[in-house]
Formats: structure tokens, C-alpha cells, sequence
């Protein structure tokens, strides 16, 4: 599945990536990914969302059902200065709405943006995941990411965080 950043039609609908327009159904997606967030304003999200599209190097990648967005991811490409000055990426904000579970919907939108690294020169993407969900997991590894030999460690900017 090779691309350039064009949408990509698949069996029942098509990957793309995001845009502006695209702000309060990418809303709703991301309250089954994380319901207890705080409502943020659909401008202040929009807002958001439009300096993320308008760069380079940051890119949300969706998969449309008739008219509807099912799911989606978020790839963050990262210049580097090392690895013969190869990029690498960061995959994060995997989601799928529930009813469009196991249709193989999430997996084909990972999967263009595997393929959108890989084109663009990166030389590995990184995932994380909190979830202790072994269908997660697997999940995963049918994207084609695996456990990898590193230590993760995660800094996070909360004062309520112990010292």
C-alpha cells in the first residue's frame, strides 16, 4: 500500500489525511479514545487541529465511511541526527469507533501511515500503549509493530506528580 499523502480508497470507504473540516467528527472519535478528558470548545479544537495539518512533519490520518470518520491516527515525524540522519516517527491517538470494531478499519489506517513513514525516509515508528488490553496488543503486532528491546520511560507535566 504505497503512498504519498494521497487518500487511498479501501473496501467500504477511504484513508486520508486530515483537515479543518474534519474537527468535530474527529471530536467525537477522540471521546471513545479518552472519555474522561475535559470538552474543549470545537474553535479552540479546530484551532488545534489546523496547526497540526498545516505542518509537515505532524500528520492525522483518517478512514471515512460514508461521509462518517471511523477511525484514525495521528503520525509525528521527527527529524534526526543520527541513524544517517534518518527521521523517525511517533504513532499515537489510535482509534476506531466501537461499531466499527473488527473490520479491519484501524488496521488499514495504521498501516497507510506505517507506509507514510516509510516513504518519508524514517528508519522506525514508535507506539505506546497503556492499555493492559491483550487484544490491544495484538492488535498491534497485526499492524506490524512488535515489543521492541528498549525501555520506555514517559516524563509528564503534572504537579500532582510524586518527585
Amino acid at each position: 500500500m504505497s503512498n504519498s499523502d494521497q487518500s487511498l480508497n479501501v473496501t467500504g470507504g477511504v484513508v486520508r489525511i486530515a483537515n479543518e473540516s474534519d474537527a468535530s467528527q474527529l471530536m467525537k472519535l477522540y471521546r471513545e479514545l479518552n472519555p474522561d478528558d475535559p470538552v474543549i470548545p470545537l474553535a479552540t479544537f479546530t484551532e488545534h487541529l489546523k496547526s497540526i495539518v498545516t505542518s509537515k512533519n505532524n500528520i492525522v490520518f483518517v478512514l471515512e465511511v460514508g461521509g462518517n470518520l471511523v477511525s484514525s491516527c495521528y503520525l509525528n515525524v521527527i527529524p534526526n541526527l543520527s541513524r544517517n540522519l534518518a527521521s523517525y516517527a511517533t504513532l499515537e491517538n489510535v482509534v476506531t469507533h466501537e461499531p466499527f470494531r473488527r473490520r479491519s478499519y484501524g488496521t488499514t489506517v495504521v498501516k497507510y501511515a506505517l507506509d507514510t513513514a516509510w516513504a518519508r525516509g524514517c528508519y522506525k515508528v514508535m507506539l505506546q500503549t497503556g492499555s493492559k488490553n491483550q487484544s490491544k496488543h495484538l492488535f498491534y503486532q497485526k499492524c506490524g509493530f512488535k515489543q521492541g528491546e528498549k525501555l520506555g520511560f514517559i516524563a509528564k507535566n503534572d504537579p500532582g506528580q510524586a518527585a
